[in-house]
């Protein structure tokens, strides 16, 4: 991001302006020292309510500040946290290794099979499905529309945002929109589901965050834990944790329909044997 403040740490430029800071801006100026591993995880809902201030407060707070909003903060912030790290203790191998191996572990923790159980069924309700990711969100959705398709589910995956907007508007009650958005703050991905509510579709997100943009659209809930650092935007690490999502789903749906899923796939394994050699 190009900011004005590109080249000064985000900690030089509180410190600078505390003095000037609001009771509200004390509040969160406090919160960002006391938990700044945590903030360069938090979605702006978050951020705002664990330091207690409205959201609106949290964007002129930074803006006070210099920074264009919420994502150019933290994005500065990650970096400054990241050149003070001295943690030289393991190679890039194990740490990659470890990330992939806990990003999954942890969306297995913080699953609600509840939720998980409703949006296989409304998935397999529905005939019309639909799939938005945009970015390394759409490579997800590319993935699951393939699992789909070989278990006989028809799917269509849209990743570019203006036809999105053109599918969401054809949607309706009988519709289901799957929402890939590790942020759940992509504009792109927020306008079109919000269109696809205003058709009556149905809304399963797949997301990093329970309280986000994309959320407060949602019918259906699912989480990963694959926290991303905003200079890691777009990692493994993190579609790890959304195929690991995926893989649920289509597992389930093959579970609710398992002969007919059984022979979809054989016909799919015979008609493709002759690509190879």
């Amino acid at each position: 991001m190009n900011s004005p403040l590109s080249n000064v740490r985000p900690s030089v430029v509180m410190e600078q302006h505390k003095h000037q800071f609001t009771k509200s801006e004390q509040k969160i100026y406090a919160y960002i020292l006391k938990h700044p591993e945590q903030v360069i995880y938090h979605s702006l809902t978050e951020f705002s309510e664990a330091s207690g201030v409205a959201e609106a407060t949290a964007l002129r707070f930074l803006r006070k500040l210099g920074y264009k909003g919420f994502q150019d903060f933290k994005f500065l912030f990650a970096r400054e946290i990241a050149e003070a790290s001295t943690d030289q203790g393991e190679t890039y191998l194990e740490r990659i290794r470890e990330n992939m191996v806990q990003a999954i572990r942890d969306t297995h923790d913080v699953v609600d099979h509840d939720e998980l159980s409703a949006s296989i069924e409304a998935i397999d309700r529905s005939a019309d499905v639909v799939i938005f990711g945009i970015g390394s969100s759409g490579i997800a959705g590319l993935d699951m529309q393939h699992r789909l398709m070989r278990i006989g589910k028809h799917t269509t995956v849209v990743t570019d945002s203006h036809f999105q907007m053109m599918r969401a508007a054809s949607l309706n009650e009988k519709s289901v929109v799957i929402a890939i958005s590790l942020t759940g703050g992509t504009k792109d991905i927020v306008d079109a589901v919000s269109v696809a509510k205003e058709k009556k579709a149905t809304v399963i997100a797949l997301t990093n965050y329970v309280k986000s943009p994309l959320t407060r659209y949602a019918d259906h809930i699912l989480v990963t834990s694959a926290k991303e650092s905003p200079l890691d935007s777009g990692s493994l690490v993190s579609k790890v944790a959304q195929l690991y999502l995926v893989d649920l789903i289509c597992t389930g749906l093959t579970m609710n329909n398992y002969e007919e899923a059984e022979r979809v796939k054989r016909e799919v394994s015979d008609s493709i044997s002759g690509k190879l050699y």
